[in-house]
């Protein structure tokens, strides 16, 4: 693969432009070689990273999480325990999601199954939602 503008870049990934510029500006991705215009210019191992911070976003890692995880990707010959601890991190934090998700749910389906039929002064669904619902 040649170097590649930004716009390129972006496409290669499937990212915004000012989505590399910031993971730029945080120091996730380098600062990138400049040609003689001025203009960025990236190389392969960019896109691989870029693909990487793409898919722990998906995962919903924070940004520090990813930072981590980049230097011991960056650092092979380190121990991966910490990536091990993140990870469980993130799982944890996604059950719990799953659990408020969950607990959401319920509620939304007995304010449905509740319903209104007459006028919203008796409807189950405004009461549920100011509290005064038993």
């Amino acid at each position: 693969m040649s170097a590649l503008s930004i716009g390129k870049l972006a496409k290669a990934a499937d990212v915004k432009v000012p989505t590399i510029r910031f993971y730029e500006q945080i120091g996730l991705l380098p600062e990138p070689a400049r040609a003689d215009n001025d203009r960025r210019v990236y190389e392969a191992p960019a896109v691989r990273r870029l693909a990487f911070i793409k898919h722990a976003r998906q995962l919903g890692f924070p940004i520090e999480a990813i930072r981590t995880l980049l230097d011991l990707a960056d650092n092979p010959e380190r121990a991966c325990d910490d990536a091990n601890i993140i990870a469980q991190e993130q799982l944890m934090a996604v059950e719990s999601k799953i659990a408020q998700l969950e607990a959401l749910r319920a509620e939304l389906r007995r304010m449905v199954a509740t319903g209104c039929q007459g006028f919203a002064s008796d409807c189950r669904v405004i009461e549920t939602l100011s509290g005064s619902a038993s």
